[in-house]
């Protein structure tokens, strides 16, 4: 499988709240279903993606409220190609962690 350096120089700086999440997602956690952190999909690279579901997990810090035009656009085109985009604010993961694990869970159910 061919890794995209900047998928990889991301996975290795990833953030407090991207660690949490991962913890909980990785080695098929949640509901037995892979997700990827980091992922390239086209252009631009998901936080978190389950490939089998077409759900693409996104984590959100303060910048992201500054551009919300980009990601409204980068959401839009995710979604032409099959892809359901859900995003939580980084205090989410680090306060409410299993709240957002069980949101992942309800969307997981909603694309089967």
């Amino acid at each position: 499988m061919h890794t995209n350096p900047h998928s990889r120089k991301l996975r290795r700086q990833s953030t407090k709240p991207e660690q949490l999440l991962w913890m909980a997602l990785r080695n098929r956690s949640l509901d037995g279903l892979k997700f990827r952190r980091q992922h390239a999909v086209g252009r631009f690279i998901a936080d978190f993606a389950c490939i089998e579901c077409k759900l693409i997990v996104e984590l959100d810090g303060a910048a992201h409220n500054i551009d919300y035009r980009r990601d409204e656009r980068r959401d839009a085109w995710l979604g032409s190609q099959g892809y359901r985009v859900i995003r939580f604010m980084n205090e989410d993961v680090t306060h409410n962690l299993e709240g957002v694990v069980e949101t992942i869970r309800q969307a997981l159910a909603q694309t089967s």
